[in-house]
């Protein structure tokens, strides 16, 4: 499973998203939309316009793919199949 968290740096909410998957210990990739113009056309493309963050795209093992607006524990937690 891949896990791709696009954010900004002085977002309080990715903050928050990223210390829960780190306690969790799930492993993810970061992309910053305020300093990279191509991690931002690409999160645009993968939301469909949408430009707020936290956004999260989770891709499985099987190939579906997943999408979370902000930080939503209970949607991670679905997502990610943890508790």
């Amino acid at each position: 499973m891949q896990v791709i968290v696009y954010t900004t740096v002085t977002c309080p909410y990715c903050k928050m998203l990223k210390d829960y998957l780190e306690s969790k210990n799930i492993t993810y990739s970061e992309k910053l939309v305020d300093q990279d113009d191509v991690a931002r056309e690409e999160m645009s493309k993968v939301s469909g316009g949408f430009l707020g963050v936290p956004f999260t795209l989770v891709v499985k093992d099987d190939g579906t793919k997943g999408t979370i607006i902000g930080f939503d524990k209970n949607r991670v937690n679905e997502m990610l199949g943890i508790s």
